[in-house]
C-alpha cells in the first residue's frame, strides 16, 4: 500500500473514538497490551512524561516538549487528534513521522492487526512508541486520549505525570461528576512515580493527595507553588494556567536530573508554535477582518475561550460554529453570547452535531444565525458579511477548526 491507502485502511477499517465516538471506545488495555507485547514492548526503551487532564493537556504537552527541545534533548511527543495531517500525531523535535515509515510499520504488522483488531488508537499508539524506540529518543511527552486509567496510552511507567484540571467532558465514558472523572484520570498515577497537579477543587485535591499516599507518590500542586513569569507564543490568557503546570513539572524533572537551563525554558515557552508545529490554540490567521479559532470544545475550555473574545476589540462579531453530537447542545450553546451573527455548521466527521438540530436548538436559546452545509461554506459567508473592522471566530470543535484550516490549506495562494 502507499501511504493514502495505508491511512484508508486505517481509518475505515479499524474504529476511531475521534470520528465515530462511542462505538470506537474500548473499556480495557487488553489489545493495546497485546499488540506492544507481540512487537517487544517498545514503550519500556524510552523515557517518557504522561499528561492527562480535560483541558490544557494538548498545550501543555507542546510546551514541556518544546522545553525539552531547547535543553537539548531527542523528544518525542504523542498527541490527538490531529488537525490537518495524521502525522501530527507522532513527533520527534518537532518532524512529523514519515510517510514511509507509517506504511512501513502497518505493512509489517498486518497479520497481528488480523489477529489482535486492534482500534485506530491502539495502533496509533503501537506506531508511535515502536518509533520512538527505533529512533533513539531521550524522552518522549506522551498525551492521553481519553481519560486515564483505560486509556491506551496508560502502559508506560513516566517520569513523571501531570493532570492538567478537570471539568465534565466525555461523562458517556468517564463519569457524570468531577470526582468520577477524577478518578478516571487519576488512573496514570504509578506507583513510586511523582506527579503534578494543575488546576482542581478542595475535593479532587483531597482524592488526589489519597491517591497519592496510596501510591508512595510525591505529590506537587502547581497552584501552590511561586513562579517568576515566562511568556508563550501561545496566545490566550487561559495559557497561564498551562504555563504554571508546565514549570511545576520543569522543576520535578530537574529533581530528577534531567539538565534543564532557565534559558531553555524561556526560549522553549517562547518558541512553541516553531518548535513542535502547534496549531488550533487561538491562532490568530488574519487582521482586518480579525480572524481566530481554537480548539475549546467543553464547558470549561470554552468558557475560557469565550471570556477570552470579549476582551478583543472589534464592531460586529461573527461566530462559525458546531459541535460533535454527544455534547448536550443547549448546555455549550448557552455560553456563547446573543449579540453575535452565528454561521452554524457541521464537520465533515461522523460525530458531528447534525447542522439543523444545532440551529433549532440555538435558535431556543436566542441565537441568531444560519445554517449551512460544510464549515469552508460558513466561513465564506462570515468573511463576506464581515467588515474590516469586526472579528470573526472559528471553534466549538476540533474538528470544525479542522476542517477551517483545511479549508486554508486548499484555498492558499500559490
Amino acid at each position: 500500500m502507499n501511504y493514502q491507502e495505508t491511512l484508508d485502511f486505517m481509518f475505515s477499517q479499524l474504529p476511531m473514538y475521534q470520528r465515530i465516538g462511542k462505538a470506537a471506545y474500548k473499556a480495557n488495555l487488553d489489545n493495546t497490551i497485546a499488540l506492544l507485547d507481540a512487537l517487544g514492548n517498545p514503550q519500556t526503551h524510552f523515557k517518557s512524561i504522561h499528561i492527562a487532564g480535560t483541558n490544557g493537556k494538548g498545550s501543555s504537552s507542546h510546551m514541556l516538549a518544546s522545553v525539552f527541545q531547547e535543553a537539548g534533548y531527542k523528544t518525542g511527543l504523542y498527541t490527538s487528534p490531529h488537525l490537518l495531517d495524521f502525522r501530527e500525531r507522532i513527533k520527534i523535535d518537532g518532524e512529523m513521522i514519515a510517510k514511509e515509515e507509517v506504511v512501513k510499520f502497518i505493512d509489517s504488522i498486518r497479520d497481528l492487526i488480523d489477529k489482535i483488531k486492534p482500534s485506530f488508537f491502539e495502533l496509533t499508539v503501537a506506531m508511535a512508541f515502536v518509533y520512538f524506540k527505533d529512533q533513539k529518543v531521550d524522552i518522549a511527552i506522551i498525551e492521553t486520549g481519553l481519560g486515564g486509567r483505560l486509556d491506551s496510552t496508560n502502559v508506560i511507567n513516566p517520569e513523571l505525570a501531570v493532570i492538567t484540571n478537570i471539568g465534565l467532558d466525555h461523562t458517556q465514558f468517564l463519569g457524570d461528576d468531577l470526582l468520577s472523572i477524577a478518578k478516571e484520570k487519576g488512573g496514570i498515577i504509578k506507583e513510586n512515580t511523582p506527579l503534578v497537579i494543575g488546576q482542581v477543587n478542595d475535593d479532587i485535591r483531597d482524592l488526589y493527595t489519597q491517591i497519592s499516599e496510596e501510591k508512595n507518590a510525591a505529590i506537587l500542586f502547581s497552584d501552590d507553588l511561586q513562579f517568576e513569569p515566562y511568556k508563550t507564543d501561545l496566545l490566550g490568557s487561559y495559557q497561564v494556567f498551562n504555563i504554571r503546570t508546565v514549570l511545576a513539572s520543569i522543576r520535578v524533572m530537574r529533581q530528577r536530573n534531567w539538565n534543564i537551563s532557565d534559558k531553555a525554558i524561556k526560549l522553549g515557552l517562547e518558541s512553541v508554535k516553531k518548535n513542535t508545529g502547534l496549531s488550533g490554540r487561538w491562532d490568530v490567521i488574519q487582521e482586518n477582518p480579525k480572524v481566530i479559532c481554537d480548539t475549546g470544545h467543553n464547558k470549561e475550555g470554552l468558557t475560557e475561550v469565550l471570556d477570552q473574545l470579549q476582551k478583543e476589540n472589534f464592531e460586529e462579531l461573527h461566530i462559525v460554529m458546531g459541535m460533535v453530537n454527544d455534547k448536550d447542545p443547549a448546555t455549550v450553546l448557552s455560553l456563547f453570547p446573543t449579540k453575535a451573527k452565528y454561521y452554524f455548521c457541521q464537520a465533515s466527521v461522523p460525530r458531528s452535531l447534525n447542522v439543523n438540530e444545532l440551529l433549532n436548538n440555538a435558535v431556543g436559546i436566542g441565537l441568531h444565525g444560519k445554517a449551512f452545509n460544510s464549515v469552508s461554506e460558513a466561513y465564506s459567508a462570515a468573511i463576506h458579511d464581515a467588515t474590516p473592522k469586526d472579528l470573526v471566530f472559528v471553534g466549538g470543535s476540533t474538528f470544525v477548526v479542522a476542517d477551517f484550516l483545511n479549508h486554508l490549506e486548499i484555498n492558499r495562494p500559490i
